[in-house]
C-alpha cells in the first residue's frame, strides 16, 4: 500500500523554522558568551578586591606597630576582622614570616602555619594564586609587611571560589531570563512576520512558487494577446511581449506612469480608467487595438489587469468584407437593370422598331463603357482599377456620379513592393466611401455635422446651377515620387473647428462603432510613410489628399 505523500512544508514554514532556529542559536551563544566573560569577569574582580584589601593592610602603620609588639595577634585580629567584615572577603590573615598566623576567621586557627605559599612575597613580590587552605578554594594575594626595609611580617587577603561561584550563578540566572525573553520575543517577531508572509504566499512552498514564477514566465512570453498590469500608482508593473509590440513600448516601460508613454488621448483615459473596460475599439499610430481591462481590488485598490488585442487585420478585413457586400449589392443592382433594358429592347423588337432597340442598346452600351475604359486606360495598378470600378458601381446604385479626373495617370508597376496593396485598398475604400455618404447626404459625422439633404446644388464649370446629381472626384495620380489619391465630394465640406477631428476614432453621428474610417486612412498613410491633407474640393465638399512615398521614383520615371 503507498502512504500518501506528505506535502513539503510552505514557504513561510520553513523560514519561521530557520528563523526560530537561528535566533535560539544567536541568543544561546550570546550565553554562552557572556556565561564565559562574566565567569573570567568575576574573577578578575575578586582578585582585584583582595589584593586591594591586602596591599592596604600591609601599608598600615597600625599594622606595623602591631608586629612589634610582644602579642600581634591582640591588635591585628580585631583590626583583621573589621577589615573583612567591611570588604565583604572571606578572610584577611596577617602571619609572620615564618608563616605563623597572627589572625584568621577561625579564631582557633591563630598560631597556626599558614597554608600557602610564601616564597615570593618573603621575596618582596606580591602575587595572587588560587590554593586550597582552611576555608576551601579560595583566590588569594600574598604581600610584604614592610618595616624600615625589613619584611616584618606577611598579609594574605581571600575570597573562597565558592564565593565568586555564586554571584557568577547569579548572573547566570539572570541573563537566562534574559536570553528566554529574548528568544520568546524573536520567536513571536518571527511568527509575526511569516504569518503576514504566509497570507502574501498563500501558504505555498519554495517549490511551488519557483514553478509558479517559471509558468508565469512561460505565460507571458507565449500568449498572443497583450498583457498590461498596472499598480496603484497607475505605473506599470508587468508587461509581456506582445503588449510592448502593440503599444510600441521600450525595454524602460516598467515602473514608468501610463501617462508618460505618448499614447493617444483615449487609449490613455482607457487604461487609467477605474471602472472596467470591455471590447473597447482603439486606435494608435499603426494599429487597431481591442482593450479590457479590469481593476484589482484586495481591500484597497492595488491596480489594474489590461488586456490588449490586435484588431488590425481583422477591421481590415471587415472593411474588405463590407466592400464585397457592396460590390453584390451593386451587381444585383445591375442585374436587375439589366434585366429591364433587355425587356425593354426585346419589347421594341417585338413591336417592329428594330431601328430603336439597336440604338437604344448600343448607347447603354456605350454609357457603361466610357467609365471603364477611362478608369483601366488612367490606372495599370489591377487592384486600385478594381476597387475604382466596384466603388463606381455602388456609388451609381446611390445615384452618386464617381469621376475620375483627367489628370489621373498610374502605370502598372510604378508602385513598389513595400507599398502595402491592402492600405492603398484601405484608404482609397474609406476615402471613397465617405464622400459618397457626404454627397448624399447620407454623412455619419466624419466630415460635419452639418450635411442633411439628399440632393445638393452644385455649379458646375459652365456656369450653370441648380440642383445637379451629387458626384465624387477621384484623382489617382503618381507624381513627384509620391503617390497622389485624392477624393473629393459635393457634400456640404467640413467645418473649420471640425477638421482635426474628423481623424478621430469614434468620431461620428451615426451612433456607436462608427467612425474609424478617417481614422484608419490616416493609420495606414502614416504607417506607409505618407500624410493625409484636408481642404475644399471644386464642388465645394471636402477633398482629402493623401501622399505616399514611392521610394525615390517619380512619375516621370516611372512613366519612362
Amino acid at each position: 500500500m503507498r502512504l500518501p505523500r506528505t506535502r513539503p512544508r510552505s514557504l513561510a514554514g520553513q523560514l519561521f523554522a530557520m528563523q526560530v532556529v537561528l535566533v535560539a542559536a544567536v541568543v544561546a551563544g550570546c550565553a554562552v558568551y557572556a556565561y564565559a566573560s562574566g565567569s573570567e569577569q568575576a574573577r578578575d574582580t575578586a582578585e582585584r578586591q583582595v589584593r586591594a584589601t591586602a596591599l592596604a593592610v600591609a601599608a598600615s602603620p597600625s599594622v606595623r606597630e602591631a608586629i612589634r609588639t610582644p602579642d600581634p595577634s591582640a591588635v591585628l585580629q580585631p583590626y583583621a576582622e573589621r577589615v573583612r567584615a567591611d570588604t565583604g572577603i572571606a578572610f584577611v590573615t596577617i602571619m609572620s614570616p615564618a608563616g605563623s598566623r597572627w589572625t584568621h576567621p577561625n579564631t582557633a586557627r591563630i598560631g597556626e602555619t599558614f597554608l600557602g605559599h610564601r616564597e615570593r612575597a618573603l621575596l618582596g613580590e606580591t602575587f595572587s594564586e588560587t590554593y586550597t587552605g582552611t576555608l576551601g578554594p579560595s583566590i588569594r594575594v600574598v604581600t610584604p609587611v614592610r618595616d624600615g626595609g625589613r619584611i616584618t611580617g606577611l598579609v594574605s587577603a581571600g575570597i573562597t571560589v565558592d564565593r565568586v561561584s555564586r554571584q557568577v550563578r547569579e548572573q547566570v540566572r539572570a541573563l537566562g531570563l534574559a536570553a528566554g525573553g529574548a528568544l520568546a520575543l524573536g520567536g513571536l517577531g518571527t511568527y509575526v512576520v511569516n504569518a503576514r508572509l504566509r497570507r502574501h504566499t498563500h501558504g505555498m512552498n519554495a517549490a511551488e512558487l519557483s514553478r509558479m514564477h517559471d509558468y508565469h514566465q512561460a505565460a507571458l512570453h507565449a500568449v498572443r494577446e497583450g498583457l498590461l498590469m498596472l499598480d496603484g500608482q497607475r505605473r506599470i508593473a508587468l508587461v509581456n511581449d506582445a503588449g510592448r509590440e502593440l503599444l510600441g513600448l521600450g525595454p524602460d516601460a516598467v515602473g514608468r506612469r501610463v501617462d508618460e508613454l505618448a499614447l493617444p488621448a483615449a487609449l490613455t483615459g482607457a487604461l487609467l480608467a477605474p471602472e472596467p473596460r470591455a471590447d473597447e475599439l482603439h486606435l494608435t499610430a499603426d494599429r487597431v487595438i481591442v482593450v479590457n481591462s479590469r481593476p484589482v481590488v484586495g481591500g484597497e485598490r492595488r491596480g489594474t489587469v489590461v488586456t490588449l488585442r490586435d484588431h488590425t487585420e481583422l477591421q481590415a478585413l471587415s472593411g474588405e468584407l463590407d466592400s464585397e457586400r457592396g460590390f453584390t449589392r451593386a451587381l444585383r443592382a445591375q442585374a436587375h437593370e439589366a434585366a429591364n433594358r433587355l425587356h425593354t429592347v426585346v419589347s421594341l423588337i417585338e413591336l417592329g422598331r428594330a431601328e430603336e432597340a439597336v440604338d437604344f442598346a448600343t448607347a447603354e452600351l456605350e454609357l457603361a463603357q466610357v467609365l471603364t475604359d477611362r478608369v483601366v486606360g488612367a490606372v495599370g495598378e489591377p487592384v486600385l482599377a478594381a476597387l475604382l470600378l466596384g466603388k463606381a458601381a455602388q456609388a451609381n446604385e446611390q445615384g452618386v456620379e464617381l469621376v475620375l479626373t483627367e489628370e489621373s495617370l498610374l502605370d502598372d508597376g510604378v508602385l513598389p513592393d513595400g507599398l502595402a496593396r491592402r492600405d492603398l485598398v484601405t484608404v482609397l475604400g474609406n476615402l471613397i466611401d465617405n464622400a459618397v455618404d457626404a454627397a448624399t447626404g447620407g454623412f455619419g459625422g466624419r466630415h460635419g455635422d452639418a450635411a442633411r439633404t439628399a440632393a445638393v446644388p452644385v455649379p458646375r464649370a459652365s456656369g450653370g446651377a441648380g440642383p445637379v446629381r451629387p458626384r465624387v472626384t477621384v484623382t489617382v495620380r503618381a507624381d513627384g515620387g509620391e503617390l497622389l489619391l485624392r477624393v473629393a465630394d459635393s457634400g456640404p465640406g467640413v467645418e473649420a473647428g471640425d477638421a482635426d477631428a474628423v481623424f478621430r476614432d469614434g468620431w461620428s453621428t451615426r451612433g456607436s462603432g462608427r467612425g474609424l474610417g478617417l481614422a484608419l486612412v490616416r493609420q495606414a498613410a502614416v504607417r506607409a510613410g505618407g500624410s493625409v491633407e484636408l481642404g475644399r474640393g471644386a464642388d465645394g465638399g471636402a477633398e482629402f489628399s493623401v501622399r505616399l512615398p514611392l521610394a525615390g521614383r517619380t512619375g516621370s520615371e516611372a512613366r519612362a
